[in-house]
């Protein structure tokens, strides 16, 4: 592995923006077993100091002038981190996440013991699962996933891979 110039360590979280943050909460704690680490807000620049130039808070230190926001931190069983926003102000220009094709958009890929248990439980929850892909070949081989998208239209992929089957028997 190359070194970093930046002095890398980890990746300490990934964050989205979703439209409405406590139902996201209650679904991430509920199905994936996260669990809320805090919440804050709303915090309003409006109400916060500005910079020594003149800028409010959110405009500093998010590239978002005269935002009003919620969020929330969440941890999955592994340590693994997701920072949720909610933008009060200004207004979205989008009502859903980027599609897979658009720059920017992303996706997180979360493994699973049993990817049809899994798929099953999210259908269940009023997520949207796509078909069971199958790696027979290349660097991949044995493991198999499905895409899937919350109720809110964010983009997973579920994991499955030999080491996940193993688990489960052992």
């Amino acid at each position: 592995m190359s070194l970093s110039l930046i002095g890398f360590r980890r990746v300490d979280h990934a964050s989205w923006t979703v439209s409405e943050l406590e139902p996201v909460i209650a679904f991430y704690t509920q199905v994936f077993g996260a669990r809320l680490l805090y919440q804050m807000g709303p915090l309003d620049a409006q109400q916060m100091p500005r910079d020594a130039a003149g800028r409010d808070w959110t405009d500093t230190h998010l590239g978002i002038a005269m935002a009003r926001f919620s969020l929330a931190m969440l941890e999955f069983a592994d340590g693994f981190k997701v920072e949720l926003f909610h933008y009060e102000r200004p207004a979205s220009e989008t009502e859903t996440p980027l599609s897979s094709n658009q720059v920017g958009s992303h996706h997180l890929g979360i493994e699973v013991e049993n990817l049809e248990e899994a798929a099953h439980v999210l259908i269940a929850h009023g997520c949207t699962v796509l078909e069971r892909i199958e790696m027979d070949s290349g660097p991949t081989a044995g493991s198999s996933f499905r895409y899937f998208q919350d109720p809110w239209k964010n983009i997973f992929e579920l994991v499955e891979t030999q080491a996940s089957i193993a688990d489960t028997l052992n």
